[in-house]
């Protein structure tokens, strides 16, 4: 059925409705928008220095496993170490440069975002512990599962503890 010329024609009162916009089509006329939060403003440095200690925690990394072999059977621990490591250098760096340093724009940046998140390779942790269930050794992936974790957490406690006991020189 061809709709006639007056069901194509506007409501009679389309002229108090304000025009729409494309997105706000189907919404009820006369409504406030919804209030969106504003975007911060992109600080090319800050992006810089996540991008400088990403790079040198994946070269590191890159070393690290390359230097500790990779690809044993049991337990992968050239992931371990590194995983662990960052978690220490994590809890290291967030609780110096947060409690014993001035405040600064970009060394949070460089060293706990860029260089500890590419220095720890979860994504890593995780294909390996996919890999051990694939082969049946389920003992051994929640081993290594809960032992990382754990081992994280530890690295993290110890790194903050040390931070706290050096003495501040005035």
């Amino acid at each position: 059925m061809v709709p006639t010329s007056s069901e194509w024609a506007e409501p009679a009162d389309a002229a108090r409705y304000p025009e729409q916009s494309f997105a706000e089509v189907g919404k009820p006329a006369g409504r406030a928008r919804e209030p969106r939060l504003p975007m911060p403003a992109l600080d090319r440095r800050e992006l810089a220095a996540i991008f400088a200690g990403g790079a040198i925690g994946a070269l590191l990394r890159v070393a690290l496993v390359e230097a500790l072999g990779g690809g044993a059977p049991g337990w992968p621990w050239p992931t371990f170490l590194v995983n662990v490591g960052g978690a220490f250098a994590l809890g290291y760096f967030a609780t110096r440069l947060q409690e014993r340093l001035p405040l600064s724009t970009y060394r949070r940046p460089l060293l706990a975002t860029g260089f500890c998140g590419a220095l720890t390779t979860f994504s890593t942790m995780q294909v390996e512990l996919l890999e051990m269930l694939d082969a049946g050794r389920y003992g051994i992936a929640v081993g290594y599962g809960v032992g990382t974790v754990l081992a994280g957490f530890a690295g993290v406690y110890a790194a903050t503890a040390l931070v706290r006991r050096l003495r501040v020189r005035p």
